[in-house]
């Protein structure tokens, strides 16, 4: 391999800031590993989850992290035949067509340092084949690193966990970078009404522009008065909650007409449940978790990409904030205040 060294984040220790530092890469490319160099990493809920330990105890720390960004291959392990020398690629967290690969191990300050399938908080990546799709060249590597996680969860949980139809009444918990996309992909399948609900005015505000027909700040209004008058009394059909927030999950739920589906896309923290009255669930109310989107970036993505350049789709004012590697921990401030559409890390800047 001709890098032996770069820069990354590390998560040391849970509950603290991550460390920038230098990282050695491994010496050789293992069978289905590429060599990538990172362009553009995004920010998911997820990497908070694990810095602030919400599953419980981490055993694989130190280690790497990020699962959303684009890059260019720089080197093919053995038996890689998808991805080539050269390709623009998108870095996901989702397994697709390829060699499903082991984890690198990186070295740090001459010990083992963990990594994932994929990692993006680093300017290098050792990346297992089936976590990258390759993208034309002249696509926006900046919007291309959405399609890791924010666009391709988004569209999946429209698609194939909702199975939203035609004219249905959808309601949005959550308008962060997911949030906005869902509300996008359902204006899409024609949905409606499409209500969007945040505390933050700037959010809502952009919502509208991404296909909400209502928005609902709920630091201001009666929330279940409002929704009934826009969508009925019964509730509404779809209800999709993005934040993992135990209360608001609950407020889903009650949200959804007795012949409606709740979809759950936030994660609540270990140990911390929630109280519904189940009953419905024997009848015709479904609730269900999504991971992912249930989406295949290999399909997914090259048609997502087809439809933004049919100007059927936009990315667009998605992207409000840019940082340096360096600038990591500034970045993970911005984005747990919530005060950010999608956040990029720029890794050579």
């Amino acid at each position: 391999m001709n890098k032996k060294n770069m820069k990354a984040a590390i998560l040391f220790e849970q509950n603290q800031p991550l460390v920038v530092d230098k990282v050695e890469l491994p010496e050789k490319l293992d069978f289905g590993q590429v060599l990538i160099e990172v362009v553009y990493s995004g920010i998911c809920g997820s990497q908070l989850g694990e810095i602030d330990g919400i599953k419980g105890l981490d055993s694989h720390l130190p280690h790497l992290l990020g699962h959303e960004g684009s890059g260019i291959v720089l080197e093919t392990g053995p038996n890689v035949s998808h991805v080539q020398v050269g390709d623009h690629v998108v870095l996901h967290w989702k397994p697709s067509t390829g060699i499903d690969a082991k984890p690198p191990v990186y070295k740090w300050k001459e010990k083992s340092l963990n990594a994932g399938k994929v990692t993006t908080f680093n300017q290098y990546a050792v990346v297992s084949e089936n976590r990258l799709t390759s993208i034309p060249k002249d696509f926006d590597m900046k919007l291309a690193t959405l399609f890791g996680c924010a666009v391709t969860t988004a569209f999946g949980v429209v698609n194939n966990d909702a199975e939203i139809k035609v004219g249905q009444s959808v309601v949005i918990l959550g308008l962060g970078g997911l949030g906005l996309n869902i509300a996008q992909a359902a204006s899409m399948v024609s949905a409606n009404p499409i209500v969007g609900i945040d505390l933050i005015q700037s959010k809502l505000d952009l919502g509208l522009k991404f296909g909400l027909t209502n928005s609902v700040n709920a630091s201001k209004e009666n929330i279940n008065e409002i929704i009934y008058s826009i969508v009925g009394s019964e509730g509404a059909d779809v209800v999709i909650e993005t934040t993992g927030n135990t209360k608001i999950i609950e407020q889903a739920y009650n949200l959804t007409s007795p012949n409606g589906k709740t979809v759950l896309v936030g994660v609540p923290k270990k140990g911390e449940n929630i109280s519904i009255y189940s009953l419905p669930l024997h009848f015709n109310k479904i609730l269900t978790g999504s991971h992912g989107g249930n989406a295949k970036p290999d399909k997914d993505i090259p048609r997502y990409i087809n439809l933004i350049k049919a100007k059927k789709m936009s990315l667009e004012g998605l992207i409000t904030n840019e940082f340096s590697l360096e600038e990591i921990n500034q970045a993970l401030d911005l984005f747990r205040s919530g005060n950010a559409g999608r956040i990029l890390i720029d890794l050579h800047k």
